[in-house]
Parts: C-alpha cells; structure tokens; sequence
C-alpha cells in the first residue's frame, strides 16, 4: 500500500511539473499575442488619422 501512495505521488509531481510548464508556455503564447493585437491597434489607429486627413476637405 505505501509503494502504491508513492508511486501514484511521483506520478502527480510529474504532472505538476508538466503543468507549470505547460502554464508558462500559454503565458508567453498570450503576452506574445497581447504585443501583436497592440501593434495591429496602433496601424489601425494611425490609417484612421491618414484617412481622415485625406476626407478632410481642402481649403485652398
């Protein structure tokens, strides 16, 4: 019965440390995607001015 609690605690800090891993991963996956929704935002934000500028009406 102990063999069979160790073995089976073992298995589980495995899996923990699989699951840490598998967390900082997705993390970095989404911090990444975080900065690229930003850099898109930013490109957006700037072809509205551009575009604005461009249907203001000219004064002459």
């Amino acid at each position: 019965m102990l063999e069979t609690m160790k073995n089976r605690r073992d298995e589980l800090k495995e899996e923990l440390v699989r699951g840490q891993a598998r967390l900082t991963e997705l993390e970095r996956s989404a911090e990444a995607l975080r900065e690229t929704m930003q850099r898109i935002a930013g490109a957006i934000q700037v072809l509205d001015e551009i575009i604005a500028e461009q249907e203001k009406p000219k004064e002459d």
